[in-house]
């Protein structure tokens, strides 16, 4: 199976256009309140129209309201929700549309546990989870995955290659380390230059 590719905390129409001539597979609409790339619903619904039938388009939550989550799938449109707080399954599942469950590692995973726990999650999100592009220690990740897995946190286009070779992660998840001084400013430099690395790796080069 291919390596999945998403791009996240995408604010810009030209950043999003970068990532549909790379043909990534989706792209991470940020609506968690404390992010600086946190979007209001008219820039997501733009931002949204343009990705429609080229990228995946995942609306990435913490902690929030059950109506907050329903009115950005309604204005917006969404085809995926990726968690990062305390949900549980039954919240996760409640908005009808597939889900990322992200899960915090700082210590050995429990990956049994965890697909108990999120039996429907169509990914589990593996990351440091400071939201700083941080890494957390990789000798931490599944040996032997039971299911999908996406590796976030601290990836760059100088690291993400040696991870792919060494993790064999279902995907990679990007924010941070494709931007430059400021946040939510994708590089289309690095973004290129990570999804080549992340290729190159995922086919054995």
């Amino acid at each position: 199976m291919a390596l999945k590719i998403k791009i996240c905390g995408i604010t810009r129409a030209e950043d999003l256009e970068v990532l549909m001539r790379l043909k990534v597979n989706a792209v991470g609409l940020m609506f968690a309140e404390r992010s600086p790339r946190r979007l209001g619903l008219q820039e997501a619904r733009r931002l949204s129209e343009q990705a429609q039938g080229h990228l995946v388009r995942v609306g990435v939550f913490a902690d929030a309201k059950p109506a907050a989550v329903r009115a950005v799938i309604d204005e917006a449109g969404l085809d995926a929700l990726q968690f990062h707080g305390q949900e549980d399954a039954a919240y996760c599942a409640a908005f009808g549309l597939p889900y990322l469950k992200a899960i915090r590692v700082s210590g050995a995973v429990d990956e049994g546990a965890l697909r108990r726990r999120y039996a429907d999650a169509c990914a589990l999100l593996l990351d440091a989870g400071a939201g700083g592009g941080e890494s957390f220690d990789w000798r931490h990740w599944p040996a032997e995955p039971i299911g999908p897995c996406m590796l976030a946190g601290g990836l760059a286009p100088d690291n993400v290659g040696r991870a792919v070779r060494s993790l064999r992660p279902w995907g990679v998840d990007v924010s941070s380390g494709v931007e430059g001084t400021r946040k939510g400013i994708k590089d289309a430099g690095k973004m290129m230059e990570f999804v080549t690395e992340a290729r190159r790796a995922a086919t054995g080069e």
